[in-house]
């Protein structure tokens, strides 16, 4: 690890002050993620700021019927608050499967939105990687590839995001609140996580010294809300494929839905086109519709070909399968 500066900010206008005009600069809170990408100088800040007093780790009720996360909320305490359970079931889920327990009670929101891809080419400083040093080449390609994207890739780069949280956050239309020296903005979480294009080493389209404030969840959707995820093992494993789905049923029928895919991208993995296709189909019928849609120009890179068809079968699997 290389050295660094450190200091402790009590304040969001410290902590935005603190990073401004130093781009080598980072935030730090549960430090799950960066503490071991310092460690493998895949990343090497020179200056940390923790935010961890900034008081952003309360759950807030909002006007309109929605709930206000703060960016320092830690996952497990999300996961175990009762409007999330009851109104996000979605949400809750996902948090309950990602990583370990210990983890859970140390990562928050923020963090859990801006971890980086486990690609483990990304993490062998010994091997090329367009993520880690751009310009270098892709291994993932013509290497071993089961845990990465079949949609969205590029031809620099095919790692996907690891979030569990993000996924439900996608399908649940969540904004990203963030601020900076000059002021503060929302983003919409579809807008958040970036492709990798011809850039897969800028992994979202926050500007440098922009300070994630909180997350904020629209209404609570109708419907029945499912998490599922498909892994290598039971527990502490990222997902080979996710699907979060919250579904409209009435007689039988799909009315409504929404569908988005984790593991399978450099993003949460979600497309109109998929949920318009559902509309007013039996469930079997609109499973089909939807992994065509969502899986269109669907590629594998040899090793994560079998990602295809268990992406389709775990989206019937939700969909047809009556769970939730």
């Amino acid at each position: 690890m290389k050295s660094f500066t450190y200091e402790r900010a009590e304040t969001v206008e410290d902590a935005v002050s603190a990073v401004r005009g130093h781009p080598q600069a980072r935030f730090v809170a549960g430090g799950t993620n960066l503490l071991d990408l310092m460690k493998h100088e895949i990343e090497a800040p020179t200056h940390l700021v923790d935010v961890n007093r900034l008081g952003l780790d309360e759950v807030e009720d909002t006007a309109e019927g929605g709930l206000r996360i703060g960016a320092l909320v830690r996952n497990s305490d999300l996961a175990a608050d009762r409007r999330v359970r009851s109104r996000y079931a979605v949400l809750a889920r996902a948090l309950l499967a990602g990583a370990s327990g210990q983890l859970r009670n140390r990562a928050t929101t923020a963090g859990n939105l801006l971890q980086r891809t486990r690609c483990y080419y990304f993490y062998d400083p010994a091997k090329p990687c367009n993520k880690r040093e751009p310009g270098s080449g892709c291994s993932a390609l013509e290497g071993f590839n089961r845990i990465h994207a079949i949609v969205g890739q590029s031809e620099h780069c095919i790692a996907t995001h690891p979030s569990d949280m993000a996924v439900a956050m996608r399908a649940l239309d969540a904004t990203v609140e963030v601020v900076s020296a000059e002021g503060g903005r929302s983003i919409p979480i579809a807008e958040f996580h970036r492709l990798p294009g011809e850039r897969p080493d800028v992994d979202t389209v926050l500007e440098p010294g922009e300070l994630i404030t909180h997350v904020t969840l629209p209404p609570p959707p109708p419907g029945r809300q499912v998490y599922r995820k498909v892994r290598d093992r039971a527990s502490y494993a990222f997902a080979l494929v996710s699907v979060a789905a919250v579904l409209e049923e009435a007689d039988g029928r799909v009315r409504a839905a929404r569908i988005a895919l984790g593991g399978v991208a450099h993003k949460p993995w979600r497309a109109d086109e998929a949920e318009k296709a559902m509309a007013d189909m039996e469930p079997r019928a609109a499973a089909d519709a939807a992994a065509d849609a969502l899986l269109q120009g669907a590629r594998g890179h040899g090793s994560n070909d079998f990602k295809i068809p268990l992406a389709r079968q775990t989206l019937a699997a939700v969909i047809a399968g009556g769970e939730g």
